[in-house]
């Protein structure tokens, strides 16, 4: 049985979230659609949180030797000292984040990952989720990451990875997108992540990357030390 690492809830539902023109564009197996539809659509009922939130949540309190849930994690007096940066909405994580004093959350393009504004050794945790496919320069927006962060700081993040193949770029490709309406371009996909994306953690500036699952092969998420 699932139980959320965010909520404690055992009550989930799942629907499929991929479509025909993006499992084309992404030339994915029905096996690599099957546990990607898992990562993205398989969600508790109570907090709205998918295997893709949960997994970063786990990582961010395995991280700090947090055993519990991630709405009591948030709270932890310790925790609440934290200062925390979130790029865009980290999932269903920004509701349990913002209970942080020291959270902010930054959107594109109030932020640009390639060019933050914010000092050297701001942050104790760096977060964000399913972001950096859609930056041009990801090892760039990485390297930003680790310039913020504070030593023994952590950037737990996820991309979606197919991981039966290597990162790949897409320059010189179609144009693919994950995600469709007004800001179509935002979601212009720059990278395919495989299984050695930890490799950019590392071309960055980080000597340490921590890998975690969850339904694997459906969701990981890395984090980065500082």
């Amino acid at each position: 049985m699932m139980i959320c690492n965010c909520c404690g809830s055992t009550h989930f539902q799942h629907q499929d979230v991929l479509w025909e023109e993006l499992i084309v564009e992404w030339r994915i197996s029905n096996y690599e659609v099957d546990y990607i539809n898992q990562q993205q659509g398989y969600h508790c009922q109570n907090c709205h949180s998918n295997l893709r939130s949960n997994v970063l949540a786990l990582s961010i309190m395995r991280s700090y030797s947090y055993q519990g849930l991630f709405q009591d994690f948030v709270k932890e007096k310790k925790k609440q000292d934290l200062q925390v940066l979130e790029v865009n909405e980290a999932g269903s994580l920004t509701q349990f984040l913002r209970q942080m004093p020291g959270h902010q959350l930054k959107m594109y393009p109030e932020v640009d990952m390639m060019n933050m504004s914010f000092a050297d050794m701001t942050f104790d945790l760096v977060v964000h989720s399913d972001v950096l496919e859609h930056i041009k320069y990801p090892i760039r927006a990485l390297s930003e990451c680790y310039r913020i962060l504070k030593p023994g700081g952590y950037c737990a993040f996820t991309v979606p990875m197919i991981i039966e193949r290597l990162t790949n770029s897409r320059q010189g490709m179609p144009p693919s997108y994950h995600g469709s309406g007004d800001n179509k371009e935002d979601y212009l996909v720059y990278t395919e992540y495989g299984s050695d994306a930890w490799k950019q953690v590392i071309q960055a500036g980080f000597q340490e990357c921590r890998i975690f699952s969850i339904n694997y092969p459906a969701a990981q998420a890395l984090v980065a030390v500082k």
